[in-house]
């Protein structure tokens, strides 16, 4: 099983930590989630990432950063950025979905993540932007949702 990681940069205070962990082992587990794809933004996808990257000394799972343009990381904060190199140093393997940014690369992304995902795993609490259309696309094209 694939499974694809969206949700907000900014991550709320009453996100509950323990819950994800308990869903993402639980589909390791019981469901054979052994993929994880991952946007590698800020906040949810970096969190996301380092909790697989944790489980790999426990689990056979893959961690698979999906870039959505070559030098993404140009655009990040320092602190963001060594996390960026961190994360991007233990993963299984990087697609860089488009060589320079363009309007649209980050909705591009999302689709490819939830288009090559059997379900996605979600912080989304309302509003607009990424998350939502992310969580949206996921409804339209059928796939299991699970939102934290």
């Amino acid at each position: 099983m694939k499974c694809a990681f969206t949700g907000h940069r900014d991550m709320r205070e009453d996100f509950d930590f323990l819950l994800f962990e308990r869903y993402l082992e639980e589909l390791i587990k019981n469901r054979g989630a052994d993929t994880f794809f991952d946007g590698m933004a800020r906040g949810f996808d970096q969190f996301a990432a380092l909790k697989v990257i944790q489980l790999k000394s426990k689990y056979n799972v893959r961690l698979v950063a999906c870039i959505p343009f070559g030098g993404q990381i140009d655009t990040m904060r320092a602190e963001d950025r060594q996390k960026y190199e961190y994360i991007l140093e233990r993963c299984d393997d990087v697609r860089v979905l488009a060589p320079q940014y363009y309007p649209g690369c980050m909705y591009a992304r999302n689709r490819y993540m939830v288009d090559n995902a059997d379900a996605v795993l979600a912080h989304f609490h309302g509003g607009k932007g990424g998350t939502k259309y992310t969580v949206d696309y996921a409804k339209k094209t059928g796939k299991q949702l699970i939102i934290i």
